[in-house]
């Protein structure tokens, strides 16, 4: 029988050759392989949608050499595993509020304020850092204008505002 057949040159498990591979077997099943019943030796069983649940189980957590399948899927557990998990996470500030420290629309020039402020203050980056507790590389991303790249916080916005009594924010 020829390879992809449809089905209808006998083969009821007495012996015959594969539909799928045409492999000459005395031990021919039926499988639904794409909708179409074909009769099919233990090799492209597999294929068919009538297999055992341990086989399927396997075969969707290995693939063909043991590799794990489905990566995504996985993935998405794994990250599920972790948020049930009652570790605290490190990158999270007890008591920040996440949702409400989000940067506020800033006025055209912002850095340059904050920069010459600063300046006129006669103070460096790392001292204003360490003076209202934030992180350097944050208030270098203010004073060169890419607070909003470098995903900086509305809280150091505010901290600014009112240190140096300038407006950042519109």
């Amino acid at each position: 029988m020829a390879k992809y057949s449809t089905g209808s040159g006998g083969g009821d498990d007495g012996g015959d050759a594969c539909e799928l591979c045409g492999t000459e077997s005395a031990s021919l099943r039926k499988a639904n392989v794409a909708g179409a019943q074909l009769h099919v030796c233990s090799d492209c069983e597999p294929m068919g949608a009538n297999r055992h649940k341990d086989e399927k189980k396997r075969d969707q957590q290995e693939g063909s050499r043991g590799e794990p399948q489905n990566r995504k899927k996985r993935a998405a557990q794994n990250t599920a595993k972790l948020m049930e998990s009652n570790e605290p996470d490190t990158d999270w500030v007890e008591g920040a509020e996440y949702d409400e420290d989000s940067l506020p629309y800033l006025v055209s020039g912002y850095g340059d304020r904050v920069t010459e402020a600063r300046q006129d203050a006669g103070l460096t980056t790392e001292e204003v850092a360490e003076e209202l507790d934030v992180d350097e590389d944050d208030l270098l991303a203010v004073e060169e204008g890419r607070a909003i790249r470098a995903d900086v916080g509305g809280a150091i916005i505010a901290k600014l505002e009112d240190r140096f009594g300038i407006e950042l924010a519109e």
